[in-house]
C-alpha cells in the first residue's frame, strides 16, 4: 500500500507511469519535450487563475506540472527532493521587499 503523503511513493507512481509508455525509449524523456510540455501547463494554470475557474480545475493542472516535474527529475537523474530543501535553505536566507505592492523573495542585485 502506498502513502500518498510520501515522495518516494509519489516518484515510484511517475516512475511506473513512464516505464508503461517506455518514455526513455520512446522521446518521452528529451529534457527540452519536457520543458515543452511543462510551458503549456504552466499556461493551463493560468487560464484557470485568469479565467476564474474552479479550484478543483487549479488543484489538477497543478497536479499535471507537479507530475511533469518528477518525471523530469527522472529523465535528467536528479533528486528533486534534495533540491527542493537545498533551494528552500537558500531562499529562507533571503531578504524581502515589496515591489508594485507586493511581497518578493528574490536574489536581489543592486544596480
Amino acid at each position: 500500500m502506498s502513502n500518498k503523503d510520501s515522495y518516494k511513493d509519489m516518484l515510484a507512481a511517475v516512475q511506473a507511469f513512464h516505464d508503461k509508455h517506455d518514455f526513455k525509449n520512446t522521446g518521452g524523456e528529451e529534457l527540452a519535450y519536457r520543458v515543452a510540455l511543462m510551458t503549456e501547463e504552466l499556461g493551463e494554470i493560468s487560464a484557470c487563475v485568469t479565467k476564474g475557474k474552479a479550484v478543483e480545475d487549479l488543484a489538477e493542472e497543478c497536479a499535471d506540472l507537479m507530475i511533469l516535474l518528477l518525471g523530469t527529475a527522472i529523465a535528467a537523474n536528479f533528486r528533486l527532493d534534495d533540491a527542493f530543501w537545498a533551494k528552500m535553505e537558500k531562499i529562507t536566507q533571503r531578504e524581502s521587499r515589496m515591489i508594485n505592492g507586493r511581497i518578493r523573495v528574490s536574489e536581489f542585485r543592486d544596480s
